[in-house]
């Protein structure tokens, strides 16, 4: 998601300049003429129509004097009251990444890679409130980047304000008190907050509290609120509705869309007699559409379904310029075109407040920017502190106002409640390993320097716990203490057939004193403690008999990876790239009184996109071993379709389903095939070949391998679901995997 593109309206200077000149020019316009409003209802993703409509209507020259609005309609009315015309805000909503707004993901582009991960890992996460009541609670989603989105969008408005005067065109919005069932209308206030109250679906995002107002969507009492453009001054009403065909019983089946019938239902208050005062009204067709139909082609559909229902009454629009008084030479001023540029544009600060944030949290985000010495602010750095108030110091939601003052802006930091603790849990399935559950659980400490607890339960065939102490200081570094134990339970195949099972406890431990955390890059250096547990080793009568003793370890490690690729799952463009190096003792210098094992491993990947769907994907990755003795714990392993899947040193190779020993040097190359098929599907071909051998001299003495596989998975919420079938020269048998949930 890329907030950059939310296409503000302009410095606070040129803002107040060009309302100055909007506001002569239009008060020279309107005498002798009529008041015209445009009332845009609620719907959800189906208000994207709006745009569309007021395209129409800004092609024919109807001039807008008044906009109100409600839920969806409040966010399209609200932008366009403030100066983004129906251009600007068709870009605007086309270059969002929705799937991300209207969760509470944190955003990826300011994340350390971990942290990105766990997105990806997890498929449910909630707050958990012990003795305390948590007032940010009530919808599935708390909402915090859509308002931090409207924050964005609505810079040098975000100040109290009175919507008829302050704002460009006078606007107004509805949202319901369900404390007593009233019809709340905003004249006035913070228009972000206002935006947010309207559009609180009940259930679905968490209601907007004021004072002793609990306020959710305004459909549930006034969806399509043209008697308030009435109460404005209104003498010509043009309604834009995106309302659907009634529900059947049929239609009505989970508890969503019991919800949205209930919803819908209300919304029916005052509508028929708001139709009866609209001079000219447009039904936008939404069939097959619904209120979460968020996707880029959705919202391309109903800007243009709404475009073609206003240009099926382009007659009755001309016509009712004469109504106006105004003849067909007339233009009304347009707002400002789109002016991207703004974003990369500094602000001089004047000064910054902060607001429900204790001492040590300013002093914190004070220190780590070095706000007394910075006397600029620009979107980039915004970004970077409400993102630290929220990962550094556990706030819910974090937002960044900027009052215009002289010739600077005065930067007011307003965070919300602490986090709770964090669960989150996971769920997959596939056919090497079955079912598998992961809970996480995120302690925060409210400490002088911020503390966080991760503590990680993995059920299935794997178990796994693990507990990770991280440290936030001031400084780039997060220093971590972690804690594991797993209980592997691995099959082991030889050229294709299963040669032995073996089960083994491993207890871990790991010490990380230099862990830097910067936007792509994590970069880290430790020690570490392994401890292996034998409990038993079950094979063929073929399979060599060794006898496996409990042994420790001492190792060091440095770590470097980096990731700038706009998808986890199904990147399209950027590299991934991961390097480290190890050293392997059981004394801290030696390995039974012989030099430790060094560990070299890398993997680089790269994505090229050719066309909008075509995606090619080089890779190259190998694991060298250097030293006379190398535990089999530590061998490696190739197999399946994940690095670290089954075991921390596995390397998948394409046709190659099950996991297998190599020889101590290997090195491999593969290119992939990506393409996307319609909105979430893919058909991925892989190809890979390696080399192995003993010492790395004799890599190229062996024969080389070589595997070929084909899949499909299709991105759903639950992680990727799909199957591969592959084949290869060293297993010679043709392998089935099938895969269902986010990967862990």
């Amino acid at each position: 998601m890329t907030l950059a593109a939310v296409l503000l309206c302009g410095t606070a200077g040129a803002q107040e300049n060009d309302s100055t000149v909007c506001a002569q020019q239009n008060d020279s316009a309107n005498a002798g003429r009529k008041k015209v409003a445009v009332v845009l209802s609620g719907g959800g993703a189906k208000g994207m129509a709006h745009i569309g409509a007021l395209k129409i209507l800004e092609k024919a020259g109807i001039p807008i004097d008044i906009v109100t609005g409600t839920s969806m309609g409040s966010i399209i009315g609200g932008l366009y009251a403030i100066g983004y015309n129906a251009n600007s805000l068709d870009s605007m909503v086309r270059v969002q990444d929705w799937s991300y707004v209207i969760t509470d993901k944190e955003d990826l582009t300011n994340q350390s890679l971990s942290d990105r991960q766990k997105q990806y890992t997890y498929l449910y996460s909630t707050g958990l409130m012990f003795g305390k009541r948590d007032t940010n609670a009530g919808g599935i989603i708390r909402g915090k980047n859509l308002a931090e989105l409207f924050q964005q969008l609505c810079t040098g408005y975000t100040d109290s304000l009175d919507f008829t005067h302050d704002l460009r065109i006078p606007f107004a919005c509805v949202a319901t008190n369900i404390i007593d069932n009233s019809e709340i209308d905003f004249h006035s206030g913070r228009l972000p907050q206002a935006m947010r109250a309207s559009m609180a679906i009940p259930a679905a995002f968490s209601p907007v509290r004021k004072g002793d107002m609990v306020l959710v969507d305004g459909g549930l009492k006034n969806n399509y609120p043209a008697d308030i453009a009435r109460q404005m001054g209104a003498d010509i009403i043009i309604g834009v509705t995106v309302q659907g065909a009634p529900k059947t019983a049929d239609d009505i089946g989970g508890a969503m869309s019991i919800i949205g019938q209930i919803v819908d239902v209300n919304c029916k208050n005052k509508y028929e007699e708001n139709l009866a005062i609209t001079d000219l009204h447009l039904q936008v067709d939404t069939k097959g559409y619904g209120s979460a139909s968020f996707s880029h082609a959705a919202i391309d559909t109903l800007i243009r379904r709404g475009e073609e229902e206003a240009m099926r009454h382009w007659n009755e629009i001309i016509a009712l310029k004469q109504r106006i008084g105004i003849d067909d030479s007339f233009r009304p001023v347009i707002l400002h075109p789109l002016r991207p540029r703004v974003m990369t544009e500094k602000q001089r600060v004047i000064s910054y407040t902060f607001e429900n944030m204790t001492p040590q949290a300013e002093r914190f985000i004070r220190q780590k920017f070095k706000l007394d010495k910075v006397d600029s602010i620009d979107v980039k750095l915004e970004h970077e502190i409400t993102t630290a108030m929220r990962i550094d110091l556990f706030y819910q939601t974090a937002e960044c106002r900027k009052i215009p003052e002289g010739d600077g802006v005065q930067v007011i930091l307003s965070a919300g409640n602490r986090k709770s603790i964090q669960l989150h849990a996971g769920v997959r399935y596939d056919t090497e390993e079955y079912a598998a559950v992961q809970l996480g659980l995120e302690i925060p400490f409210k400490t002088a320097i911020p503390v966080s607890t991760d503590i990680t339960l993995r059920l299935g065939k794997r178990l796994m716990a693990r507990g990770e102490l991280t440290v936030h200081p001031r400084s780039i570094t997060r220093p971590t203490l972690t804690y594991s134990f797993r209980r592997n339970d691995v099959d082991i195949y030889f050229e294709g057939e299963r040669d032995y099972n073996i089960r083994y406890n491993q207890f871990q431990a790991e010490f990380i004193p230099i862990n830097h955390n910067l936007r792509h890059f994590n970069i880290q250096y430790g020690l570490r403690w392994d401890y292996m547990h034998y409990r038993n080793k079950l094979g063929t009568e073929t399979a060599i008999q060794t006898t496996l003793t409990n042994e420790h370890f001492f190792s060091y490690h440095a770590r470097v990876n980096y990731n700038s690729e706009d998808d986890w799952n199904f990147p399209t463009r950027g590299i991934r790239f991961s390097a480290e190096y190890s050293y392997l003792t059981d004394n801290f210098a030696k390995l039974d009184d012989e030099l430790g094992m060094s560990e070299v491993k890398a993997s680089w990947r790269m994505s090229f996109t050719m066309g909008s769907r075509f995606t090619i994907q080089p890779m190259f990755y190998g694991r060298l071993l250097f030293g006379t003795i190398v535990p089999p714990a530590f061998g490696n392993t190739i197999g399946g379709e994940w690095f670290s899947h089954y075991v921390e040193q596995q390397m998948p190779f394409a046709g190659i389903g099950n996991m297998e020993y190599v020889r101590h040097h290997f090195a491999a190359a593969q290119l992939q095939a990506q393409q996307r098929i319609g909105g979430k599907s893919y058909v991925m071909l892989r190809v890979a070949g390696a080399q192995q051998g003993d010492h790395l001299k004799e890599l190229f003495d062996n024969r080389t391998l070589v595997g070929g596989q084909v899949s499909y998975y299709y991105s759903t919420l639950f992680g990727p679901a799909g199957a591969s079938l592959g084949y290869s020269n060293h297993t010679k048998n043709l392998y089935f995997f099938l895969n269902l949930g986010f990967i862990f």
